[in-house]
Order: C-alpha cells, then sequence, then structure tokens
C-alpha cells in the first residue's frame, strides 16, 4: 500500500482540486503533496493537473490517469479487505451525490444510523440537481432518479419510487377537490410548471389510461426551474404538483400539503445507484449502496 500512496494523494488533489485541503485530509504537509505529485509527474513523462493560485485543475491527460488511478485504488482497497467480516466498521472518505429534495428529506434524517454503526466513516454528500460527472469531480458514487443517459456509466436498479399528486389544503378548499382527471378542467385547476430550462415548453398533467401514460396541459401561473420551490410553491397553495412520494411525506405528515386523485397516480421514478465502473464498488460504495437501497425501500411501488 506504501507504493501507492502516490496515487492516492494524486488522486486526493484531483477530487478537491487544492493541495491543502488534499493534505490536510490525508493528515500530511502540503509541500509533501505537492512534492510527491511532481515525482508522480516526472515518473510517468505527463502534466497531470494544472496550477493557479486558485485552483487545481486535472489536464486531459491527467483526467484519463485519474481513472485508472481510482480503479487501482479502489482494486487495492478491496484486496486488502476481502477477508474481513460484513460486521467491520467502514472507514474511510465516500463522496457521494443525489438530488437535494431526496437528500433533505429522506437521506439525511436516516444518516445518524449509518454513522453510528460506522464512526469512521466519513461521508461528503453532494445535494444538486443536476447531472454531476462522477470522474472529473471524483464521486464514488451517485443516486439518480430517473433514465439513465450516460451509457458509459454502471448503473443498478434499485426500484421505483411511487409518484403522487398533491394540493395545500387551502388551495383544495378554493378550487375544489379532483375526482376524475375530467374535474381538473371542470373544477377550473391550475398547476405548477416545473422546467429544467425555462425556453422549453412544460410538461402537463400525467395520469394513467388504458394504454400508459397521457398528458393532460393544464393552465398554471407559476414556472420553476427548482424542485424545492416546485414543492413550495404547491404548498403556498399556487396549483397541483405531482412529486415523488419519498419527498412530499414530510409535508403530508404535517398537513401542508394533500394527495389528491391517488387513482390517478403518474408513473413512477426510476431510482438507480450509479458508478464509474464496476471496479468502484469498493466495501464502503457496495455497503452504501445496500443502506441506501434500505431506506428508500418504503417508498419503492
Amino acid at each position: 500500500m506504501k507504493n501507492l500512496e502516490p496515487l492516492l494523494i494524486f488522486a486526493r488533489v484531483a477530487e478537491m482540486k487544492s493541495f491543502t485541503q488534499a493534505a490536510e485530509s490525508l493528515g500530511i504537509q502540503k509541500g509533501r503533496a505537492s512534492v510527491v505529485v511532481r515525482e508522480l509527474e516526472q515518473a510517468i513523462g505527463a502534466t497531470l493537473l494544472t496550477r493557479t493560485t486558485r485552483t487545481v485543475q486535472l489536464t486531459e491527460e491527467g483526467r484519463a490517469f485519474y481513472a485508472r488511478a481510482r480503479d487501482l485504488l479502489s482494486d487495492a482497497e478491496e484486496l486488502t479487505s476481502m477477508f474481513s467480516h460484513s460486521t467491520t466498521s467502514l472507514r474511510g472518505r465516500l463522496r457521494v451525490d443525489m438530488p437535494a429534495v431526496l437528500a433533505e428529506n429522506v437521506v439525511i434524517p436516516a444518516l445518524p444510523r449509518l454513522l453510528d454503526a460506522h464512526p469512521e466513516l466519513e461521508l461528503e454528500l453532494s445535494c444538486t440537481d443536476r447531472r454531476v460527472d462522477l470522474i472529473q469531480e471524483g464521486f464514488d458514487c451517485v443516486v439518480r432518479l430517473g433514465p439513465i443517459v450516460d451509457e458509459t456509466l454502471v448503473a443498478r436498479p434499485l426500484g421505483k419510487l411511487r409518484m403522487i399528486n398533491a394540493a395545500s389544503p387551502d388551495y383544495l378548499a378554493r378550487v375544489g377537490v379532483p375526482q376524475t382527471i375530467d374535474d381538473l378542467i371542470r373544477q377550473g385547476h391550475r398547476m405548477v410548471h416545473y422546467m429544467s430550462s425555462f425556453s422549453a415548453r412544460p410538461d402537463g398533467w400525467e395520469y394513467p389510461t388504458e394504454d400508459g401514460y397521457q398528458s393532460l396541459m393544464l393552465p398554471g401561473a407559476v414556472r420553476v426551474n427548482s424542485v424545492q420551490a416546485y414543492h413550495n410553491a404547491g404548498i403556498a397553495g399556487l396549483g397541483l404538483i405531482q412529486g415523488g412520494y419519498s419527498t412530499l411525506a414530510p409535508w403530508m405528515a404535517r398537513g401542508a400539503l394533500v394527495e389528491v386523485l391517488a387513482d390517478f397516480r403518474p408513473a413512477p421514478l426510476d431510482a438507480s445507484f450509479v458508478i464509474a465502473h464496476r471496479r468502484n464498488l469498493s466495501p464502503r460504495v457496495r455497503a452504501f449502496m445496500a443502506w441506501i437501497e434500505e431506506v428508500l425501500q418504503p417508498y419503492f411501488d
């Protein structure tokens, strides 16, 4: 493992984009980290990092080298722990990305149980609604909702998250409680429109039919490009919303939202556990994958 130390230092610098932060996380001096990476570049005959006064970035050669280095480090970690019992406490850093509302409403409340069982585990949790670059941004794994469009990634299906229709009690008191799809038009309902880009055409109201799922375009006074803003607009009584039960359940428990049209729920949303390469399945990643599947299980259809 000592011979892999330069790779470990290089990978940490690449992920944190900082020699100072990488050195602090590894418990070494910044000068040593800089010297080790420089000697590594000289040994392989390529510049791996571009350094400025503000940040550190991977070069094109550095990105290719980083991907192979992560594979090698993952293999070494798995090799040294292959005879460990499954009950052994996990150690080290794990970088994960997932949608913000899923992290805030479902995952973070359950984290104390995981960290109590593995007190030496260091979790870096990124909460974003964009699709991150696993390799470039140094993530061990991500949890994604919806289709996986990048065929170069390795995705393991976790399940299908239940989707529901919801509105605030105040909104329903003003407009009425729909019982059928026809009621959406007859009662004059409005919906909050979620759009990843304001230049795109807004999605309609999705509902099931005998032939699959169809979309009904409903008027709406508000368009948002954030999932959190979308949910908050529904809570504020600005219109009907459609969202994952896993993220709306806390608001329903508080009475801020009520499910409507339970017989006409939209299509469930695929949840996947994604890694850049099968070799990235270190013991930490495998354990986190099993844990996140357990946490999400109550919300699967």
